[in-house]
């Protein structure tokens, strides 16, 4: 009897354990990245980018078991002046053309009080990937019109541009024209994905 019982549970628990977890895609149509940064030190350039996608993979039963892999697109940077657009796509800054875009891996997830995560991953961009930490917040899921689940994700960080190659030439970056800090908040809303099954049966 012991046994038979060993044998079921081995065959539920694994189960059980992936029931946890669900995927959750990054809505692009709901989701805004922007940056922020000094010029001249006396006023702040704001900036967004056009898309945003990406997968999250939750354990609602221990957030930190959590991951998250995302793609920011900065051929579509848009700070509201043109001129300014396409020095920041150009070699000066993201070089758009050749890494047109950015990415985020998460390594590890940790609770930072209720509602609230910090998010450590690898951060690539302009073919450069350094550590960061993201300071996440969420919220609870909701179901839409449409029968969606869906939640929220506010992340934030700041990083050094020049740690990733964003910079003018030696005798421009002498003066104070761009700040070397830039703040980057992403504001997503990510969608439930369904079980196959149901997902199968809504398409007949």
């Amino acid at each position: 009897m012991k046994r038979l019982i060993a044998v079921a549970l081995a065959a539920v628990l694994p189960a059980l354990a992936l029931a946890e977890a669900s995927t959750w895609n990054i809505d692009p149509s709901h989701t805004d990245a922007s940056f922020a940064v000094k010029h001249l030190v006396i006023s702040t350039v704001r900036g967004h980018v056009g898309k945003t996608t990406g997968t999250l993979k939750l354990d609602e039963k221990d957030l930190t078991k959590s991951s998250v892999d995302a793609t920011v697109d900065v051929s579509t940077i848009d700070t509201r002046v043109p001129k300014r657009d396409a020095d920041l796509k150009s070699a000066n800054f993201f070089e758009a053309e050749k890494y047109p875009t950015m990415t985020f891996k998460s390594k590890k997830v940790q609770k930072a009080g209720n509602g609230k995560l910090k998010v450590t991953g690898d951060l690539t961009m302009k073919g450069t990937t350094k550590p960061v930490t993201l300071d996440v917040a969420y919220t609870k899921p909701i179901t839409d019109p449409g029968g969606n689940t869906r939640r929220g994700f506010s992340a934030t960080t700041r990083i050094n541009r020049k740690d990733f190659g964003l910079q003018y030439s030696k005798m421009v970056e002498a003066g104070p024209v761009v700040g070397d800090q830039v703040d980057i908040q992403i504001d997503a809303e990510a969608i439930k994905e369904k079980p196959k099954e149901s997902a199968s049966a809504e398409a007949k």
